[in-house]
């Protein structure tokens, strides 16, 4: 405001000096006018500063950090006051390096990160290590190495390649340790790529190549011992159906020559007793004999040669008969 006064008392003087000059005197009063009105306007909007999603602004006066703010309006002193964005998002930092296994081999990879800045320590960042990319270069990439190469230097290269989720999982566990300190969390590490020996890559092809051969051979044996199990159970079954019939029909035989033994005994018993009953009823009527005889004759008379021809029924008694 001071250097306001002195130029207002100048431009007066110089008004007043040229007042016999009223071309010069309206020409200078609009420079002034002018250069007022630019101040008031510069003035009043450095008055106001907007701080955008995802930030925080970090208010400076005279280059010094004093408070931050939050997304949204906020004033400043004019001229006197800035603000440094300081953004709060998830950022990827990449690098590639190279490393040793633990079988040392040498290996070049490449290793990324996710990092966020603790919006609460923004200004904290900024006040000891500057811009984020000053952080990133100064402190979050050379952590991510050291990381990295301990990490690779646990794991042989065929579990880098078998295995790559366990090496991730150290790197992790190594960055967070390292950057516990810092006012930013990191995580989500990967292992984009790992690039070894061209020896080493043909050895590991010819070496799955092997295997895979292998694999196959086994799959192969596998399936002739399934196929040939399959011939015996093919082949006991077939027997199991030969026999099972031969059973059935030895079974029918026999049960058929039970039943005719059984048939021709109860035949025999019934003829033993009809022979029976014959001699019973025989030995009670002697004359069921002559009986007998004399239904089944058909009328004609014997021809016997006893010299001539006569008719003589010839009894011969039984035992009962002389008694």
């Amino acid at each position: 405001m001071g250097i306001l006064k002195k130029t207002l008392a100048k431009s007066s003087k110089s008004i007043s000096g040229s007042a016999g000059s009223p071309g010069r005197s309206g020409l200078g009063t609009a420079t002034i006018i002018f250069m007022v009105g630019a101040f008031l306007l510069t003035a009043l909007w450095g008055f106001w500063f907007t701080v955008p999603e995802g930030h925080v602004g970090v208010v400076l006066r005279f280059s010094k950090a004093i408070h931050q703010e939050r997304p949204g309006l906020h004033t400043k002193v004019p001229l006197i006051d800035s603000v440094q964005l300081i953004e709060v998002r998830e950022r990827k930092s990449v690098e590639k390096l190279a490393a040793a296994t633990k079988n040392q081999l040498p290996a070049t990879a490449t290793v990324s990160i996710n990092w966020t800045v603790q919006e609460t320590a923004a200004m904290t960042l900024y006040q000891r290590y500057g811009s984020l990319e000053q952080f990133e270069e100064r402190i979050l990439d050379p952590k991510l190495r050291q990381a990295s190469k301990a990490a690779i230097s646990t794991f042989n290269a065929d579990e880098l390649i078998r295995n790559r989720n366990a090496a991730i999982g150290k790197i992790q566990e190594n960055i967070v340790a390292l950057m516990e300190a810092y006012p930013v969390t990191v995580h989500s590490p990967q292992i984009e790529n790992v690039d070894l020996p061209q020896q080493y890559m043909d050895a590991v092809l010819e070496k799955e190549k092997a295997r895979e051969a292998a694999a196959r051979e086994d799959y192969n044996l596998q399936r002739q011992k399934l196929e040939a199990q399959q011939k015996v159970q093919t082949a006991e079954a077939e027997r199991d159906a030969v026999k099972a019939t031969a059973d059935g029909q030895a079974y029918k035989v026999t049960v058929e020559a039970e039943a005719e033994a059984k048939a021709i005994r109860i035949r025999g018993q019934a003829e033993a007793s009809a022979v029976l009953a014959v001699q019973k009823a025989i030995s009670q009527n002697p004359l069921l004999i002559e009986y007998e005889r004399a239904k089944r004759w058909n009328g004609k008379m014997p021809s016997t040669m006893m010299g001539g021809s006569a008719n003589v029924l010839w009894s011969v008694p039984t035992s009962q008969a002389r008694n």
